[in-house]
């Protein structure tokens, strides 16, 4: 194991280059900025921990949602895909039991003793709930845990829907993993790594998400993922190879905040679910989409309007999942994209998260996305992201169209706001020369 000069070293002098090529593309730009990059992460650690300390580097990648809005909750279909904006750690073990997590840009150190594996009420909906979840999940699953000193930094849009408190939560797992369950898939496989950050985000952080985010972050690559068992979720992958079709992927910020759509969240799950329930299931999944129809002047009445309008969404939407892969795999790409922009329309109309009804006259996601129409209709496809309520839209752009639409969006929203991304092949690791 090399210390954290000897790390910093390699790193400047392009021995982790194969590495971040992998990981982010083989741009000579970017391959600079990554350098820089980890190697002032290696520095932020040495500030906070001290110098010349053993450590290793880990990285877990944000995600964007290709289809499949708000299902995984009720055990639907999603398709979604890893993105090479990510979390990258720097991680020294210590013998004292205690975890210790210093994030870049923010001025608290989380400090979690795994000698307590329970929430801790004053840690709730901060990210120390989320480090002390993640040692349970591990500990409870029969693995072994202990202390480590940690540096993170994050380029992953913090509140934006490219899932940045699932990145973290399965970089957390991946420590875990390698530090003290000897870096073992076959013990700690990819979606199990999810579940427990899925664990970790419901009982210490209390926030009633699914298993999307999570999932996406720890396994990489553009996925399909079936959780009609969500015990067992079935993983498929899809080669979407966007430059081969002459598009880009790209990322607009809006410059909204999740930070308080908790609730709005929450209330979408709970409708589809009060449904569910009203129809004597516990999830959509379990009921057919015919008895729903069927039964839709009742659960008017038992379950109100936006209930029944966000359950038609959830079967449409998990229909349009699974055509999605299926388009890529058969190297479809006009009916992807229209399928993108169908799946945008019924997430804005029906599943209504485009905007938050506590804040009407706050409206980033529909203006993103009517400008993205004016630029790319007949040529592209575009769609809300994520949670949705505030954050970031989707669109996929011909290159030839890339100029105009990032100038386009960062004139309204300001520059930078656009981002162009690649798909990540990989999920939750440990950064090693060899990747």
């Amino acid at each position: 194991m090399a210390t954290t000069q000897q790390l910093k070293q390699q790193i400047l002098q392009g021995a982790y280059d194969a590495a971040f090529q992998k990981l982010y593309g083989a741009d000579g730009k970017v391959l600079a900025a990554q350098r820089a990059r980890y190697a002032e992460t290696i520095d932020g650690f040495e500030r906070v921990f001290g110098i010349g300390r053993e450590a290793t580097l880990y990285s877990a990648p944000g995600r964007t949602e290709i289809g499949g809005n708000h299902t995984d909750h009720n055990n639907g279909i999603v398709m979604a895909a890893a993105v090479d904006l990510d979390i990258i750690a720097v991680v020294s073990c210590t013998d004292t039991g205690v975890i210790r997590v210093k994030s870049r840009g923010f001025e608290k150190i989380d400090i979690v003793d795994t000698k307590t594996l329970r929430p801790v009420r004053t840690e709730a909906a901060r990210s120390a709930a989320l480090v002390r979840g993640v040692a349970a999940g591990i500990a409870q699953a029969g693995g072994d845990i202990g202390g480590f000193d940690a540096y993170t930094s994050s380029n992953v849009l913090g509140g934006s829907g490219l899932s940045s408190s699932a990145a973290f939560e399965v970089c957390m797992g991946a420590i875990l993993r390698g530090e003290y369950n000897g870096d073992d898939l076959q013990k700690f496989s990819q979606v199990d790594i999810a579940k427990i950050g899925q664990y970790a985000e419901n009982v210490f952080f209390e926030k009633p998400c699914g298993l999307l985010d999570q999932t996406a972050c720890a396994v990489g690559g553009a996925i399909a993922i079936d959780f009609k068992d969500p015990q067992d979720p079935k993983v498929d992958a899809a080669s979407l190879d966007l430059a081969a079709h002459g598009f880009a992927l790209c990322i607009s910020d809006t410059k909204g905040s999740h930070a308080d759509l908790t609730d709005e969240y929450a209330a979408i799950r709970h409708e589809m679910e009060s449904v569910a329930e009203a129809l004597g299931a516990h999830h959509l999944r379990d009921v057919p989409e015919e008895d729903f129809y069927a039964a839709t002047p009742r659960l008017r009445k038992a379950c109100g309007d936006r209930a029944v309008v966000r359950a038609c969404h959830f079967y449409g939407d998990c229909r349009r999942a699974r055509q999605l892969c299926e388009a890529v795999r058969a190297d479809d790409f006009a009916q992807f994209l229209r399928l993108v922009i169908e799946g945008g329309h019924s997430s804005f109309e029906y599943n209504q998260n485009a905007y938050s009804i506590q804040a009407p006259q706050v409206q980033g996601i529909p203006l993103a996305l009517a400008v993205s129409q004016r630029i790319l209709a007949g040529r592209g496809a575009w769609r809300l992201q994520g949670g949705g309520f505030a954050g970031t839209i989707q669109a996929f752009v011909p290159l030839d169209l890339l100029d105009a639409y990032r100038a386009a969006i960062d004139g309204v929203f300001g520059e930078g706001s656009c981002h162009v991304l690649n798909i990540r092949n990989y999920g939750a690791i440990r950064v090693t020369p060899e990747l």
